[in-house]
């Protein structure tokens, strides 16, 4: 075996295997196929890095199909924001297609498995088809309905396509096996009467086609070659198998359908059924809330496409269900973003510095290095003062050895700037300091080249002229689960586990060139983190969410 063999995941072994026993690559065909329900997480990522890497890798076409089945939970605001989603994260679809746009094919499909005698009619109310479907253990029983006349059937299922008969009371159910070992084969209903207008067919339909029903054989109408999904649908496959059975034609592709393992990401949920529930009940603002792990929410939050690619290669393709920590997330963002990301200085928690000696009204525009890991992003000029503001967590009166920050009778070096010497404070009537006084060494100008300036002080500090600070909003977001599994405990809701401190508010003083700064733009506030312009941001506010923290703070509390 070849050392590319080796590097093989599971699925590109399934395709290679194929390439080598008839399929030719000209007939290589992947599709992405979401249900317009709901926004896309991040554990759609995987799935759409697999079936588009797939198409890159082989030079095959993916299609984006929405497989828009029901029009009770769907909208055409999900189907943009999957297609913004796909083309944000880096890929290209071949064409976009719809379920939707077979309703027709599958109809028509339908009615000829009731003239074969492979489905029927079934007016029975649903706690009824239950009671008859068994158990796992036990086979099911047939319905009474189950052998009614072709005629009849057809008679009946033109009704249901015809709006005559109300919803829930009648589904047209294939004619397999109820004594199946497999509960999905135990004859699964294909088609449902909705009396609800789709978001592209309008109300054209009055009856709508399973999940089950639709999926197979919109990758037969497509030529999907592989159709590529997440484990819950294993049991799925000999059914999906069976509907192929009824329709295929020998000349043309069947497709294969094949599992991989669901990624569950920790301190969040992934089930959109529980992301609806954050948004409906105002636990977040919307679906792209920076909290959220909807690949909307992380965008918005200052992920990069980059960043969630290559956590997806990381974590890779498997074919056991397992819990990723967030962490291997924020590393990939932190890591990315490290590179990418100018380097500017905020102080989220300012504290007053006055500098005793240096000459009132005097502004000097100093160089400093917009990012350290990328020589061509080159310099910018930030304005120093009199009068500055650090963070309160930066002074202290007194300390050990261990504080390399300001204290009294002590030196730090401001970035970009000067030596200072802590030599007084300002207390308020609380005890609370407010202002501090320090002295600067005037030939201690970083860059300089002079002995002074290459005086080593073990603490750097950043810093912002007060004089010319812009104020900004500045949105603290942490894990919106203090449980890493919420949802995982029998006796409790996950709702139970919501992190009371997953958005904090704050206001903070930026450099004043960030009057500039555009929605989207990810910058690093120096020893702070990664921060992102959110689009609340207006000519007259900027508004930060923080991405990601310099290190993961979370470990640290793991360990205690």
């Amino acid at each position: 075996m070849s050392e590319t063999t080796k590097s093989l995941n599971f699925i590109e072994q399934i395709v290679e295997e194929d390439l080598v026993n008839g399929y030719t690559k000209d007939e290589l065909r992947f599709r992405f196929p979401p249900e317009p329900n709901g926004y896309l997480h991040i554990g759609h990522a995987s799935s759409i890095c697999l079936n588009f890497g797939l198409g890159l890798r082989y030079n095959a076409p993916v299609n984006l199909r929405f497989d828009d089945t029901n029009p009770a939970k769907e909208e055409q605001e999900f189907v943009d924001a999957i297609k913004k989603d796909v083309a944000w994260l880096g890929y290209k679809w071949d064409t976009e297609r719809y379920a939707s746009d077979y309703f027709q094919q599958l109809y028509d499909w339908a009615v000829e498995l009731i003239k074969k005698g492979k489905a029927y009619v079934d007016d029975q109310s649903s706690e009824e088809m239950a009671l008859q479907k068994g158990t796992p253990t036990q086979p099911g029983t047939n319905s009474p309905n189950r052998d009614r006349s072709i005629e009849e059937n057809l008679q009946l299922f033109e009704k249901m396509k015809n709006g005559d008969f109300e919803e829930g009371t009648h589904v047209l159910r294939a004619k397999i096996d109820m004594g199946s070992s497999n509960m999905l084969m135990r004859d699964p209903i294909m088609y449902r009467i909705l009396h609800k207008a789709h978001h592209r067919t309008n109300t054209d339909w009055c009856i709508y086609p399973m999940y089950d029903w639709t999926h197979g054989e919109s990758d037969y109408i497509e030529q999907v070659s592989h159709s590529f999904c997440t484990l819950e649908f294993a049991m799925h496959r000999e059914l999906y198998n069976w509907f192929l059975d009824q329709v295929y034609d020998e000349n043309k592709i069947r497709p294969k359908q094949r599992e991989f393992a669901r990624r569950n990401l920790s301190h969040t949920v992934v089930s959109k059924r529980k992301l609806a529930q954050l948004v409906e009940k105002g636990v977040v603002k919307s679906w792209d809330d920076p909290r959220m792990p909807t690949i909307s929410g992380l965008r918005r939050r200052g992920y990069t496409p980059e960043a969630i690619r290559n956590f997806t290669d990381a974590i890779g393709i498997a074919k056991r269900d397992n819990l990723i920590d967030v962490s291997l997330l924020e590393f990939q963002v932190r890591d990315h973003l490290n590179k990418v990301a100018p380097r500017v200085m905020g102080v989220l928690d300012p504290l007053k510095v006055v500098i005793t000696n240096y000459p009132e009204g005097e502004v000097e525009w100093l160089d400093a290095e917009n990012n350290p890991e990328d020589e061509s992003a080159g310099s910018r000029k930030v304005p120093f003062s009199r009068e500055f503001y650090i963070e309160k967590e930066d002074f202290r009166e007194e300390a050990n050895k261990k504080f390399f920050r300001l204290k009294l009778g002590k030196e730090v070096r401001l970035k970009n700037a000067y030596i200072i010497k802590a030599e007084s404070c300002t207390k308020d009537t609380d005890g609370n300091i407010i202002e501090v006084q320090c002295t600067y060494d005037p030939k201690s100008k970083s860059g300089s080249g002079t002995e002074e300036s290459l005086r080593k002080v073990k603490g750097t500090l950043h810093w912002v002229s007060i004089k010319h600070a812009v104020e900004a909003e500045v949105r603290l977001y942490d894990r919106l689960f203090t449980d890493e599994s919420p949802d995982t405990h029998k006796d409790k809701d996950f709702m139970e586990f919501v992190n009371p401190d997953s958005l904090k508010i704050i206001t903070a003083y930026v450099e004043p060139h960030l009057k500039e700064a555009k929605i989207g733009d990810r910058v690093q506030f120096q020893r702070m983190g990664y921060f992102c312009v959110d689009p609340d941001t207006t000519a007259g506010k900027l508004v930060f969410n923080r991405t990601v923290g310099l290190r993961d703070s979370w470990a640290k509390i793991a360990q205690k």
